[in-house]
């Protein structure tokens, strides 16, 4: 006979009523599809973001307007990523994904145009909603979660991670069939990898749209059996979420080890190219560095996915902080080596993939299902909001404090989750010895 679940199965209150087989079931192939929309969905990522720069040169024939690519993309996934939180909150995470994917393959159509009539303003807009894949890929991994056990939820969250690797190292490698691509249309050569990349952004959203059913954001809701649209208490606005945030001390220490830990990874990435040019390093070495850092930060995320799920979220995430403290240090003070730089980066993406990992699986677990869509959305928008400005920044820092610099005071930005920590701590104490 059928196990029922329970409130502690998934999570609290979540698919009462529904069968534990099933639950495992849906779960299965939840991961199943989100793995595979993120694998086409990153290869369009990837090839965008690898001719982005060289297309935005060539539209505006300034090197200080290239530099908007990454920056538009950037901006793209900030706005967007609260509207498409509260879409799952209305309508679960079928819609919300797949939406998504559209506009992120509406946006790459439309920088293919900006490349045939040579309009710049229009390849921004283009960029903008490409942002759209961004914010998708991010907010897929949270899907992971919604009817994963306590035991396993950090793994299964990691495995999505992880699959954003194929398109990480794969897409930016599009661009010499790109522009094989792009003769085929009859468009300019450069705008084939985009081309790629509607083709990726739409399998993608068609993935979600067509198979996701059941939706496991859905079924968490036991007065909600058929799919229709979630009651209203998960559509009200954010006020009542970020009054739950601020009063969650799980919660805070998970938000500020995401956000803050992409935002010390960004500032130091986005400048080490820079900084090995300055000092000689040939364009391979310097594409081989960022690979390997890459690959820190996707690469081994099933295995801080296990670790979360092992020791617990907080001492991962405290691993974490001290990978982003060590890394400061090799990198920092690497000087003209290039294989401490390396080592260097390769313990940034390490240490920003155990602090996104094991923050995001805490994030998920510490708020009530009411909120967790519209909090995990402000998650992603503070993520790009710091990692925008973070980019921005970091030229500046670079050249007024160098890239020892820039390190130090990037790595600053690990106080507040250590501190965050530490008060939860003493706070539990406390509560210990009063209890006791």
């Amino acid at each position: 006979m059928p196990t029922t679940a329970g409130p502690d199965d998934a999570r609290p209150g979540a698919a009462v009523g529904h069968s534990v087989e099933s639950i495992a079931a849906i779960q299965r192939r939840t991961l199943i599809l989100l793995v595979s929309a993120q694998v086409v969905g990153g290869l369009g990522i990837g090839a965008a973001v690898s001719v982005g720069a060289v297309l935005a040169l060539q539209l505006s024939g300034s090197d200080e307007w290239s530099g908007l690519a990454g920056t538009m993309i950037t901006l793209g996934a900030a706005s967007l990523a609260i509207p498409l939180a509260r879409l799952a909150a209305r309508r679960g995470r079928r819609v919300s994904l797949s939406a998504g994917w559209i506009l992120a393959a509406v946006g790459a159509a439309v920088a293919v145009v900006s490349a045939v009539t040579s309009s710049f303003v229009l390849f921004l807009v283009g960029l903008l909603l490409i942002g759209s894949g961004t914010a998708t890929n991010l907010q897929s991994r949270y899907a992971a979660t919604d009817l994963s056990p306590p035991s396993s939820r950090a793994r299964h969250l990691s495995v999505v991670v992880w699959s954003t690797t194929v398109g990480s190292v794969l897409g930016p490698n599009l661009t010499g069939p790109g522009e094989v691509v792009g003769r085929w249309l009859g468009i300019p050569e450069i705008a084939g990898p985009f081309a790629i990349s509607t083709a990726g952004f739409t399998a993608a959203a068609i993935v979600i749209a067509v198979l996701l059913r059941p939706d496991p954001l859905l079924v968490t809701l036991p007065s909600n059996p058929r799919n229709t649209p979630v009651n209203p208490a998960m559509t009200q606005a954010s006020g009542s979420a970020m009054r739950e945030l601020a009063h969650s001390p799980a919660a805070l220490v998970a938000l500020s080890a995401v956000v803050l830990g992409h935002g010390v990874m960004v500032s130091v990435m986005t400048m080490t190219p820079v900084q090995m040019t300055h000092h000689g390093a040939e364009l391979k070495i310097i594409g081989l560095v960022i690979s390997l850092h890459i690959a820190g930060m996707y690469a081994l995320s099933p295995v801080f996915g296990w670790l979360a799920d092992r020791l617990g979220r907080r001492p991962v995430i405290v691993i974490g902080q001290l990978l982003l403290i060590m890394s400061a240090v090799v990198a920092g003070t690497a000087g003209h080596s290039t294989p401490r730089l390396m080592v260097g980066l390769v313990l940034l993406g390490l240490g920003w993939s155990a602090g996104l990992v094991a923050g995001s699986t805490l994030l998920a677990e510490s708020v009530t299902d009411e909120h967790r869509p519209a909090i995990q959305g402000v998650s992603d928008l503070l993520m790009n909001l710091v990692a925008a400005t973070g980019g921005g920044l970091s030229g500046v820092v670079l050249g007024l404090q160098g890239y020892g610099g820039l390190n130090a005071l990037a790595v600053l930005l690990v106080v507040p989750t250590v501190v965050l920590l530490a008060i939860e701590r003493l706070r539990a104490r406390s509560s210990a010895r009063t209890q006791g």
